[in-house]
């Protein structure tokens, strides 16, 4: 993430510092060295997007001298982070065993979990804001997020 977002509007996103096969070996020491890298990398993201206009959406940006249009590199990575966090949540259930707690509908329990929200939502309930990430006319958005 550092590599990618830091000057990503002026500079390749493959850094000349960045040695990507040391990112497979395991340089951390304590829980706090990693949690602290991560939010580092988060922040740096952050900051990137912060830095994204209306004048800047569609302007070119390199990564690996491939070029691309900044909103296509800031969908390639939201494509691709979900990825990482999967790998997380994997060793992390691996780590855990019979201690890990789910973090969607738990096995074997789907069948309680639908009835459950039958009983909370009935047909008529519908409406077009019904999806998570479909809330375009939603009053819960602010109107300057608005299309």
């Amino acid at each position: 993430m550092l590599s990618r977002w830091t000057n990503f509007l002026t500079e390749d996103g493959e850094k000349s510092w960045r040695n990507r096969d040391e990112e497979f070996v395991n340089t951390f020491t304590t829980k706090k060295e990693v949690i602290d890298f991560w939010g580092e990398g988060w922040k740096c993201f952050f900051d990137a997007l912060n830095q994204i206009n209306d004048d800047n959406l569609y302007a070119t940006l390199y990564i690996r001298n491939e070029p691309q249009l900044v909103i296509d590199a800031v969908f390639r990575q939201l494509a691709h982070y979900p990825y990482h966090i999967g790998q997380i949540v994997f060793i992390a259930k691996m780590m855990k065993n019979e201690g890990w707690k789910t973090l969607s509908i738990a096995r074997n329990a789907s069948q309680e979990f639908n009835s459950e929200m039958k009983t909370q939502f009935s047909e008529t309930d519908f409406n077009s804001n019904s999806s998570p990430v479909c809330f375009q006319n939603s009053p819960e958005v602010r109107d300057d997020y608005k299309l």
